[in-house]
This record gives C-alpha cells, structure tokens and sequence, in this order.
C-alpha cells in the first residue's frame, strides 16, 4: 500500500470517543452570550464539558459562560466555567429547541473536581 494513500477507520460503532465520563443531568443552567443570559436545560455534564438544551441555535466555536449549581457532599455547589461551543444540532424538525455542547475551556480545580465526584457517584449509583 502507498504510504501516501493510507486509509483511516472510522472509530468502531457505539465506541466513546469522550475523554471524561458523563453524567446525565436535568438542571437549569445560565448561558451568557453577548446578548444577554438565557436560562437552558442541562442534559450532561463531564469534567470537560457540558452539554444542553436551548430555545435557540449557536453557531459553532462561539465562546460563552455558564453557570449552573451541582448537588455535592456538602449541599449545592455553583459551577461557573467558560468555554466553546462544539456541536449545535436542533433536536426536531417540530420543535425549535437544540442541543448544545460545550467544551469548558477555563474553570477552578474546585469546580472541576465537584463534578468529578458528581459523576462518579452518578455512574456508580
């Protein structure tokens, strides 16, 4: 085979491509974009990233705050983090709500960690 011409496999079917596990999760969360906060619906939440429900589309790579408060061992924690849109995709053609992911791109050790613990108890309860 020529080297110049080598073939790539796409990953395996139903194989995790994510970096950190996830938890689902149905909270709200606060999205500031520049025209203002809007409240959205969280679906997922990883160490890594955040994924969640919206009344409306944001295009890729666009960067945004959220902020968001996570049961813990010691009660409710707020979680702020900022970070860029990776996925936006609308969730039916009837309804016209969508999915958004982000990729958190800053945010504290101690938030990170919060929801390391959160996802870890979710996965082994």
């Amino acid at each position: 085979m020529d080297p110049q011409k080598r073939e790539t496999q796409p990953p395996a079917p139903g194989r995790e491509r994510r970096r950190h596990p996830r938890a689902s999760g149905d909270w709200p969360v606060t999205v500031e974009l520049p025209d203002g906060p809007h409240q959205a619906r969280v679906r997922d939440v990883s160490r890594g990233g955040v994924a969640f429900f919206l009344d409306r589309p944001i295009p890729e790579m666009t960067l945004l705050q959220v902020e968001f408060d996570l049961p813990s061992g010691a009660g409710i924690r707020r979680i702020r983090g900022t970070g860029a849109v990776v996925r936006c995709e609308r969730i039916s053609q009837a309804l016209d709500h969508y999915e958004v992911a982000v990729f958190l791109t800053e945010m504290a050790d101690p938030d990170r960690a919060t929801i390391d613990t959160f996802v870890e108890e979710a996965l082994t309860a």
